[in-house]
C-alpha cells in the first residue's frame, strides 16, 4: 500500500483553523502520509508563512464533516446540458476530535475539497499496520536509533534483588516466546523452581502467564507476584508444578494473599468456561481476596461519558455533578487506588507476600502491581525509576497498548478491545502527586506526555501489544525510544517537580471519596487556559533554583501549608 493512494487532495488554500481558546488562523492546509499541516498566510511577499498546526494524523480519533452554502450554476461557455452543472459558493467544515482530547475545526472552501480532505484523514488515521506508522519513518537528528532501548534491563533490576536475597533467579525460559507469547524473554522466578516446572505451570495459566516476580520488598523480604487466572475449569483441575511454584514463595507457617481483580461471581463464572481460581485445598497457605476492577467496555464507556460531560460547557452545577457521578470515572480511580493500597498493606504491614491476577493478567493486574510499587518504593517515584517501572510492569509485561489505545474518547467506531487502563493508572499517579506534592520527582507534564504518546506517538515505545510483536516488527532496531528523548538534558528538566524532596517512607494515599479529585490538567487541558497555573509553577521553579536556601524552604513550606490547609493562603497574606 502506498500512502499516496489514500490522499485524495494534498493541498488546499484559504483554510480557517479554529480551536477553543485560541484565535482562528487562515492558511494553507497540507496532508502528508503522517501529518496534517497548516501554514498561515504570510504578511507580505518577503515574510514566510508560520506553521500553525503540525498534527500527527494517528492522533485523530474522529472526523466529522458538514457541507454548507450549496448552489448550482452553469458556466456561460456550456451548452446547457445537465452534465455541465457545477457547484458554486460551496464550503465545508471538518471537526477533528483527537485522541489527546483536543478538538480542532477546519473551514475549507469547496465541497469537493472538504470531502476529499475528510476522506484522506479518515483513511490515513485508520492505517492499522504497525510498520506503516510514523515511528518507523521518524528520524530526529538529535537521537540515535539504539539510544534508550536498553536503559532499564531486567538484569539490572534482578541484580538489585540478588544483592538482598538468593531466593529468586532470572530465567530465559521464554527466550523464544514459546512458553508465554506475552511475556518478555527473561523473567524472575523462585530459585527453587526449574524451567521444566515453569513450562508445566505455564500450561495451567491462561495465555501461559505463570506467576513471576513483580516486586521484592526489601524492608521485610515479602514479594509481589503477578500471573493470569489458573485453568482449573469446572472439574477443578490441579497442577502440582503451579502449586509448588507458589508454595516455594512462602516459608512454613507463612501466609500469602491472592488479590483477584474480578468479583467472586465473575471468577466463579470463569470456572465454567475453563478458567477459575486457586482452590484452598491446593493452595492452603494462600488466602484469596476479591477486589473487582472494571476493564474493557465499561471502563471505555466511563471515559467517553466523562469527556462528553467535560466538553459540555452549557450545563449547570447540578447537571455537571450528576453527569460526573453517572460516568463513574472517579469510582474507578478510587477502586484502583484502594486495591493497590491493599496489596501494599499486605506486604508492608501484614508482612505477607501477594499474588495479583484477574483473567488474562495484562490489564487490571498490571494496574495494581505498578501502583503498589509507586506507593511502596521511593525509587519508583523518581523520574528514571518511574520510567523503569513503566518499562517493566506495562510494556515488557505485555499490556496490549495497540489494542487498548486504538481509539480514545471520541471515536464513532464500534468498540472492540479499547480500554483506558493506562490512563487510569496515570490518573491514580496524579492523585498520589496531588496528595504528596513533594514525594514524586516528576511533574504532571510527564503524565500528560505519557498519555499522549500511548495513543499517538513519533516513538516506538508504546507500539504493539507485547515483546514478541515488537521483536517481529523490529521496533527496537527501526524506531526511536521515547525514553531517549525524555532523558535528554534539555528535555528532562521540563518534567521535573521543582518541589521534590526524597521521601523514603511508604506514601499511603487517602481513598476517601472526598480525597479523589478530577484530573483537570488532563480532562480540561484544551477547554480551559492553564496560563496562570503555568506562570505559578514557573515562579516556583525560579524560587527553588535560586541559591537562597531560606527562600526555597519558605516557598516550599508555604505551598505545603496551602495544599493541606486553604486557610493558610489567607494567613500568608496577613
Amino acid at each position: 500500500m502506498e500512502f499516496s493512494e489514500l490522499i485524495k487532495t494534498a493541498t488546499v488554500e484559504s483554510v480557517l483553523l479554529s480551536c477553543v481558546g485560541l484565535p482562528a488562523v487562515k492558511g494553507t492546509l497540507c496532508i502528508t502520509s503522517h501529518h496534517l499541516l497548516l501554514s498561515s498566510c504570510p504578511g507580505g511577499d518577503a515574510q514566510p508563512g508560520t506553521v500553525e498546526l503540525w498534527l500527527l494524523i494517528r492522533n485523530v480519533d474522529a472526523v466529522e464533516k458538514r457541507v454548507q452554502n450549496l448552489g448550482w450554476y452553469q458556466p456561460p461557455w456550456t451548452n446547457g446540458s445537465p452534465q455541465d452543472t457545477r457547484l458554486a459558493g460551496s464550503s465545508g467544515t471538518i471537526t477533528l476530535r483527537c485522541k489527546d482530547l483536543k478538538v480542532l475545526q477546519l473551514e475549507i472552501p469547496g465541497m469537493e475539497e472538504c470531502l476529499n480532505i475528510a476522506s484522506s484523514i479518515e483513511a490515513l488515521s485508520s492505517v492499522d499496520s504497525v510498520m506503516m506508522m510514523y515511528p518507523f519513518f521518524y528520524r530526529p537528528q538529535s537521537l540515535k536509533l539504539e539510544e534508550g532501548w536498553h536503559l532499564f534491563p531486567l538484569e539490572q533490576y534482578f541484580q538489585q534483588i540478588a544483592s538482598q536475597t538468593n531466593q529468586w533467579r532470572l530465567t530465559d525460559v521464554n527466550k523464544d516466546f514459546t512458553t508465554c507469547p506475552t511475556y518478555p524473554p527473561a523473567v524472575i522466578v523462585p530459585a527453587a523452581v526449574d524451567d521444566d516446572a515453569l513450562r508445566k505451570a505455564a500450561r495451567f495459566r491462561q495465555g501461559g502467564r505463570f506467576p513471576v516476580l513483580s516486586y521484592y520488598h526489601p524492608k521485610n523480604g515479602t514479594a509481589m507476584l503477578r500471573s493470569s487466572q489458573p485453568l482449573t475449569g469446572p472439574n477443578r483441575k490441579r497442577c502440582r508444578e503451579d502449586e509448588k511454584l507458589l508454595g516455594t514463595v512462602l516459608d512454613e507457617g507463612e501466609r500469602g494473599f491472592i488479590i483477584d481483580t474480578r468479583s467472586a461471581q465473575a471468577a466463579k463464572q470463569a470456572r465454567m468456561t475453563g478458567g477459575g481460581t486457586e482452590p484452598k485445598s491446593s493452595y492452603p497457605q494462600w488466602r484469596r481476596l476479591h477486589r473487582p476492577l472494571e476493564r474493557g467496555r465499561p471502563l471505555q464507556e466511563s471515559f467517553i461519558k466523562l469527556v462528553e460531560a467535560c466538553n459540555d460547557t452549557s450545563i449547570n452545577m447540578d447537571r455537571w455533578l450528576s453527569r460526573l457521578e453517572s460516568c463513574r470515572w472517579l469510582s474507578h480511580v478510587k477502586a484502583a487506588l484502594s486495591t493497590a493500597c491493599l496489596a501494599a498493606q499486605c506486604m508492608d504491614r501484614e508482612e505477607a507476600s501477594v499474588l495479583v491476577h484477574g483473567t488474562e493478567g495484562t490489564d487490571t493486574t498490571l494496574l495494581v502491581t505498578a501502583l503498589a510499587q509507586v506507593i511502596l518504593d521511593p525509587s519508583c517515584r523518581t523520574l528514571v525509576g518511574f520510567q523503569g517501572l513503566l518499562e517493566r510492569e506495562w510494556i515488557e509485561a505485555g499490556h496490549p497498548f495497540h489494542l487498548r489505545c486504538a481509539r480514545s474518547a471520541y471515536s464513532h467506531a464500534r468498540l472492540k478491545q479499547e480500554a483506558p487502563l493506562f490512563l487510569l493508572f496515570l490518573d491514580c499517579v496524579w492523585q498520589l502527586s496531588r496528595q504528596f506534592p513533594f514525594s514524586l520527582e516528576f511533574s504532571e507534564r510527564l503524565l500528560l506526555t505519557l498519555f499522549d504518546n500511548a495513543y499517538a506517538s513519533a516513538y516506538g515505545t508504546f507500539l504493539c501489544n507485547n515483546e514478541k510483536e515488537r521483536c517481529l516488527c523490529k521496533v527496537k532496531e527501526k524506531t526511536h525510544s521515547l525514553w531517549a528523548w525524555l532523558n535528554q538534558p534539555g528535555e528532562k528538566k521540563k518534567y521535573l517537580n521543582p518541589l521534590y524532596s526524597h521521601n523514603a517512607l511508604v506514601i499511603w494515599p487517602s481513598v476517601e471519596p472526598q480525597s479523589i479529585q478530577l484530573w483537570q490538567g488532563l480532562f480540561f487541558r484544551w477547554i480551559r487556559s492553564s496560563q496562570y497555573l503555568d506562570e505559578a509553577w514557573a515562579e516556583i521553579q525560579r524560587l527553588v533554583e535560586g541559591n537562597d536556601a531560606p527562600v526555597k524552604e519558605s516557598a516550599g513550606n508555604r505551598l505545603s501549608r496551602s495544599l493541606s490547609d486553604p486557610a493558610a493562603q489567607t494567613e500568608d497574606k496577613r
